[in-house]
């Protein structure tokens, strides 16, 4: 069984402690989330390891700040992995499974958070 996408009880715990800076941070996520998502990809399109390590470095930290674990796993291994190529002159296609992992997870990540944070 694949854990939660977000782990409900760590969240609530980071917005009880951001209180009223809660959605603006959140806000900052999906924005700046978006971002690395799309440099990740252009970075895997053009071959290219360096453009992904600071993106899913970046992604991996945030992903954790609002207990979206299994984002923040993958984004850590795209950057470990990315990594690993940049100072071994390894292949890049080693990464092309992970980094086509990440926009679905990141979808239903967005998809998570929209119902936990919809008053609706």
């Amino acid at each position: 069984m694949e854990p939660p996408v977000i782990d409900k009880q760590a969240f609530e715990k980071v917005r009880q402690t951001l209180t009223h800076d809660f959605v603006r941070i959140l806000g900052y996520f999906i924005e700046d989330g978006q971002k690395s998502v799309d440099r990740i990809v252009g970075g895997m399109r053009s071959r290219d390891a360096h453009a992904l390590v600071i993106p899913a470095h970046t992604l991996k930290n945030e992903a954790r700040q609002f207990a979206a674990f299994p984002l923040a796993d993958l984004a850590d291994d795209i950057e470990r992995g990315a990594r690993r190529v940049v100072e071994a002159r390894g292949d890049i296609i080693d990464l092309m499974l992970p980094v086509a992992r990440l926009q679905p997870l990141w979808r239903q990540t967005l998809d998570v958070l929209e119902v936990e944070t919809n008053p609706l």
